[in-house]
């Protein structure tokens, strides 16, 4: 009789047991279809709240910071300094838009004819090196400046290529998100505010100080033109330290920002904004 009555207790005690992993393993899968859900709704938020609120950093700005920590440079700081875009000569954005996305006020976060133009380069190039048994050295890219918003605000750099999958798709979805949320002046004052012009120097006010010793809203055509020169590569280029290459850059920038009409450009952006 005792172990008759032992057993069916350790039977109820099992069953109790898987009955417990059961309704945990529901729970779980519950959870895990929300993931989606909760994923896009944060995104959302996080973007919506740009349009009322500066941010105090960026995922760049936060990355580049616990790399140097990691590293033992514990004294590394960044420079950030937000400025509204009254407040910001505008030169800047004109030179950024010049030199980055002379289509910024006409598209919706993707420039297709770009696109397709780098495309075929990168082609071209790639053939060339292959002729040559070389490596291929210059690849041209087609981010615009809303993407390269998002990039910098929300995701992260690197060259292994399933991250750098990832980071892409969720590159298009907070573009996508930026340009139906935010108006395009926004998106502009966001990325000369977290555009990256030195090692750990972030924005307009900053660079300023740091390359010029001016305010923002003294910066001259030809510094803008240099801060814009060094966005592609901006640890290894120096506005303050131009080399001739920056130099040139810089006066073909000069040369696309009348192109464009000069600050006249910025109605344009303006117009897009409404």
């Amino acid at each position: 009789m005792g172990r008759t009555s032992d057993n069916s207790n350790g039977g109820a005690s099992a069953g109790a047991q898987g009955t417990r992993r059961q309704r945990r393993r529901r729970r779980l899968r519950k959870w895990l279809l929300w993931l989606p859900a909760i994923a896009i709704v944060f995104s959302i938020l996080q973007v919506a709240s740009l349009r009322f609120i500066n941010p105090p950093f960026s995922s760049f700005m936060l990355i580049r910071t616990l790399g140097a920590w990691v590293s033992g440079d514990t004294g590394f700081r960044i420079a950030y300094d937000w400025r509204p875009l009254a407040k910001i000569s505008p030169s800047l954005p004109v030179a950024v838009m010049a030199s980055e996305d002379q289509k910024f006020a006409e598209h919706d976060g993707f420039d297709f004819d770009a696109i397709q133009a780098a495309e075929r380069y990168n082609a071209r190039m790639k053939a060339r090196a292959e002729a040559r048994g070389r490596p291929v050295t210059k690849v041209r890219g087609a981010s615009t400046i809303s993407q390269q918003t998002a990039k910098n605000l929300f995701l992260w750099q690197g060259d292994n290529m399933l991250l750098r999958w990832g980071r892409k798709g969720l590159e298009v979805w907070y573009t996508f998100l930026m340009e139906h949320l935010l108006p395009k002046e926004r998106i502009l004052e966001l990325y000369v505010n977290i555009a990256e012009f030195g090692d750990g120097v972030y924005g307009a006010q900053a660079a300023s100080r740091s390359f010029f010793g001016v305010d923002a809203s003294r910066l001259s055509s030809a510094q803008a033109a240099r801060l814009a020169a060094v966005l592609p590569s901006p640890r290894r280029f120096s506005a303050a330290h131009p080399s001739a290459y920056v130099l040139r850059r810089a006066n073909a920038i000069q040369r696309q920002m009348g192109n464009l009409g000069g600050v006249d450009a910025l109605q344009d952006v303006e117009d897009a904004s409404h």
